[in-house]
């Protein structure tokens, strides 16, 4: 009998003792632990910083562009409002801040199209994850891009003569506020970025929206000096309560209401947008 055995081990293929080795091996090792949520969030927002690393273009709107906004408005309209640059700079910082980070967000919707037109999503839904991992997790990684953004214009903000009457606490709750809202803003991106055609009508969307709502604001001037109709447009901005909120808490006397009416908007982005994302991921073809 053992002759029989022997005679059949030596008749086999070379390709079966091949696939017979391999799966030894395989079933000898220790199978590896399956990604929880966080663990394949922070995996996919390694992947969003990753792209940073090998296209480093992508940092100039994070670096050149808070830098060149922050000094064109201080010196172009700080002398013109304010009648000093230094003055003007201590209601400008927090609203310029809001902007950038506020306009970058798009980016987030950028990416998620482009990754849909090479066809990585499609391969992203058959592992086994956690499903909207794939999406937190690039969101994580454009938190990354808005907080250096922050430092860049605060940074800057400190050198050019501002002094936030809230210390630093004041300063770190409101880039947290500001992260948080950003957070959420870039859930409504990265949900056109299903649908949109092009990256180029993405961005046009995208500018549409966010111009009225940064320019039409309470960051360049007090709304009280504006016509009627569009102050009544700028008190229900949400980025009117954002940069008041901002305001507050890096000068040192903290807006409740601008506190809770950016929280709640943020949570109310989140609940709508984010849902519907994750349907558009799943039945993206």
């Amino acid at each position: 009998m053992s002759r029989d055995i022997q005679t059949k081990t030596a008749t086999k293929s070379p390709g079966e003792a091949k696939n017979s080795s391999i799966q030894s091996i395989l079933s000898a090792g220790t199978r590896p632990k399956e990604a929880n949520a966080f663990s394949a969030s922070v995996t996919f927002g390694w992947r969003a910083l990753l792209k940073i690393k090998h296209v480093p273009e992508q940092l100039f709107d994070v670096t050149a562009f808070p830098i060149m906004f922050t000094l064109l408005f201080t010196y172009l309209l700080g002398g013109a409002i304010a009648g000093s640059t230094g003055e003007y700079l201590q209601y400008l910082l927090p609203g310029i801040l809001a902007q950038t980070v506020v306009m970058i967000t798009v980016y987030t919707g950028v990416a998620v199209n482009n990754d849909i037109r090479k066809g990585v999503f499609d391969r992203f839904r058959s592992l086994p994850i956690w499903q909207p991992s794939v999406l937190v997790g690039a969101l994580l990684g454009d938190a990354a891009r808005y907080t250096l953004a922050s430092s860049i214009v605060i940074t800057l903000g400190m050198i050019l003569g501002f002094r936030p009457e809230g210390g630093i606490p004041g300063v770190i709750m409101a880039v947290l506020l500001l992260l948080v809202f950003s957070f959420s803003l870039s859930w409504i991106w990265t949900a056109i970025g299903f649908i949109a055609r092009s990256q180029e009508s993405l961005f046009f969307l995208s500018f549409v929206i966010l111009f009225p709502l940064t320019f039409a604001s309470n960051i360049f001037v007090d709304p009280q000096t504006m016509p009627g109709w569009l102050e009544a447009f700028v008190e229900v901005n949400p980025v009117t309560f954002l940069v008041k909120a901002m305001r507050g808490l890096m000068h040192g006397a903290p807006e409740v209401e601008g506190i809770g009416v950016t929280l709640a908007i943020s949570a109310g982005l989140v609940a709508v947008f984010g849902p519907l994302t994750m349907y558009l991921f799943r039945s993206k073809k």
